[in-house]
């Protein structure tokens, strides 16, 4: 499913590995001041732009979200601006097509990162080929007169101190756990890891495998229960997160990091994991999570579509944030997100503020929840919706004060790989926390002494 090998790529640019997309050309720091659109007040209260013109061209790849809410959305803007020529330059392939119009210093005026291929907003920045969007966002209210920095799920990442993107798609990885098992058999979901472990030795005595992961893609297991585990046992401070993006010296070795780890021992060491994990993929681990061979999986939001056709009759997907937790902490939102961002050298930045501007509306989310079954970054009410029943319980925690958004964080290559490799050796009982630890720090030693 192209939207599934999206979200992976969302997920290492902004989680685990960032940097895998490349984009090369120069930028133009003049376009990074161009003016908004005129704000005005309309006579029910909501934020008005000025009539815009001339021509606008966006940028969206096409995979497992559709193009059905891009066309909405677009057709919508067009009425509000009949003198703009909008032109949708879109496709699953429209990320390599473009490449060289970004090459060339000739790039679309809005572009969405997504899909393989997709523009490497670190790359992109340091070639000048992003708007600084730090003072815009920091007033910028949306069509309905809300500023979108009190209306979104999660913040844009700066990179180094200024903003250069929007995060349109929200998600989040997580652990799933099937409802209907759990309630024929009495079990409660965790709320915890202290009640996740009474729960999986519950479920292991009643001879299902506690926990699957596919352990042919390691970053599934980072994204839905390490990097949640690392910012629980730092107090629920998220920062430690950058510290490990920083690659701070010691930080791999630090109280909070070993800690995490050893949460992963011990659901080794306690039998936990099934050891089939090990030779598994992505596809496989889900058919043994949804023929209840396994109770619990960590995935991304992006589940239940993606196994739709393969999912039995009378299965209903639980989602929780995290399971790494003490009793009576928050619970974690590791997220993945696809942002947009307005090219330097923009024909027309004016137009495509305004787009963004007019599009992160709750009318919108909620059309965007309907028509893909995932969650737009912005903080809205589904319950009277068409949206799937998972987006609904997600973003109930999402709105709740007993959640924390970490930080999407970029995570080196080299670092992101042998994070994988040893954690993966861990749960397989490979190695033990302290080596764990020791392969980490070499290699983060080796990455900072080539900068």
């Amino acid at each position: 499913m192209l939207k599934r090998k999206a979200s992976l790529t969302a997920t290492a640019l902004m989680l685990l590995m960032s940097g895998v997309l490349a984009a090369c050309g120069g930028g133009d720091n003049n376009k990074e001041n161009a003016s908004t659109p005129t704000s005005g007040t309309s006579k029910n209260g909501a934020a008005e732009t000025a009539q815009l013109k001339g021509d606008f061209e966006i940028q969206y790849f096409v995979g497992g979200y559709g193009d059905a809410w891009w066309k909405s959305m677009i057709a919508g803007f067009k009425e509000l601006h009949p003198d703009l020529n909008i032109k949708e330059s879109a496709g699953p392939k429209i990320n390599d097509q473009m490449k060289p119009r970004w090459i060339k210093n000739d790039p679309p005026d809005l572009v969405y990162i997504d899909g393989a291929g997709g523009l490497d907003v670190g790359q992109a920045v340091k070639d000048g080929q992003l708007m600084d969007l730090t003072e815009w966002f920091a007033s910028a209210e949306n069509v309905d007169g809300e500023k979108l920095s009190d209306v979104v799920i999660t913040q844009p990442s700066a990179i180094e101190g200024k903003l250069y993107t929007v995060p349109l798609v929200f998600g989040s990885w997580g652990t799933f756990y099937d409802k209907a098992l759990f309630s024929k058999n009495g079990w409660e979901a965790p709320k915890d890891f202290d009640s996740f472990v009474t729960v999986s030795e519950k479920i292991k005595a009643a001879g299902i495998a506690p926990y699957i992961h596919p352990g042919v893609y390691t970053g599934y297991l980072i994204g839905g229960f390490l990097f949640p585990a690392m910012v629980s046992a730092n107090g629920d401070d998220p920062s430690i997160l950058q510290d490990v993006s920083d690659l701070k010296p010691g930080i791999f070795k630090s109280e909070p990091v070993m800690k995490a780890v050893g949460q992963l021992v011990t659901m080794r060491d306690k039998g936990l994991i099934d050891k089939a994990a090990v030779a598994l993929n992505h596809t496989d681990s889900q058919m043994q999570f949804l023929q209840h061979k396994d109770a619990f999986i960590p995935n991304g939001l992006w589940l239940p579509n993606e196994m739709a056709k393969d999912t039995p009759e009378g299965f209903e997907f639980g989602y929780i944030p995290s399971i790494s937790q003490a009793p009576g902490g928050k619970y974690v939102a590791n997220p993945y997100t696809s942002p947009m961002a307005i090219a330097s050298k923009a024909k027309n930045p004016e137009a495509a503020k305004a787009f963004i501007q007019y599009i992160f509306t709750k009318k919108a989310a909620i059309e965007w929840a309907e028509k893909t079954g995932a969650l737009m970054n912005l903080k809205v009410d589904l319950d009277s919706s068409k949206a799937s029943e998972v987006s609904k319980g997600a973003i109930k925690f999402y709105s709740s004060d007993n959640l924390i958004v970490a930080p999407a964080v970029p995570i080196q290559a080299d670092v992101n790989k042998e994070m994988e490799n040893a954690t993966l050796a861990l749960t397989d009982n490979k190695i033990q926390a302290d080596e764990w630890a020791e392969r980490m720090e070499k290699i983060a030693e080796k990455v900072r002494s080539q900068k």
